[in-house]
């Protein structure tokens, strides 16, 4: 069942990980869908932007002097971060949907990542190389990034 504004359900735990991580996910769901329509680019646009602002927000929170994140993998997110707001602005440039892949391989790497996933290789020739996973906490670890809805 589909929630309303067209999201699909958030997950309903405490979990933050989950969260961060069902985010992304949407995120990328938003993107796919969005390079597929011809409505001159506003659907892939807004989904960018909806991108952008996601890992805006994980920019900050890796930024926070309290992040407890050791600093080899807040730097890691970081850099990857910077990547993301390459390729956004870049696709705002252009709008084509075709070159979304490393967009969607970075936020699959970090959502499995911080779902407890194991990374699969691209599965698009040329693909931007495998993220960087953060280590897998102990049970009811400490949120990656503190993203609040």
């Amino acid at each position: 069942m589909k929630a309303p504004n067209g999201y699909t359900s958030r997950p309903s735990g405490d979990d933050p990980r989950s969260t961060e991580a069902w985010a992304l996910g949407e995120a990328s769901r938003r993107l796919a869908l969005a390079a597929k329509m011809s409505d001159g680019g506003e659907a892939l646009r807004e989904a960018l932007r909806l991108n952008q602002r996601l890992w805006s927000i994980f920019q900050a929170a890796l930024s926070e002097p309290d992040c407890p994140l050791p600093k080899d993998v807040r730097d890691n997110v970081l850099t990857l971060s910077l990547m993301i707001d390459r390729h956004v602005m870049a696709r705002l440039g252009d709008l084509d949907g075709s070159k979304i892949q490393p967009i969607l391989d970075i936020n699959r790497a970090i959502a499995e990542g911080l779902a407890g996933k194991s990374v699969q290789p691209a599965a698009t020739a040329g693909a931007a190389t495998a993220a960087p996973v953060p280590p897998k906490p102990a049970a009811g670890g400490a949120p990656v990034m503190r993203v609040s809805a």
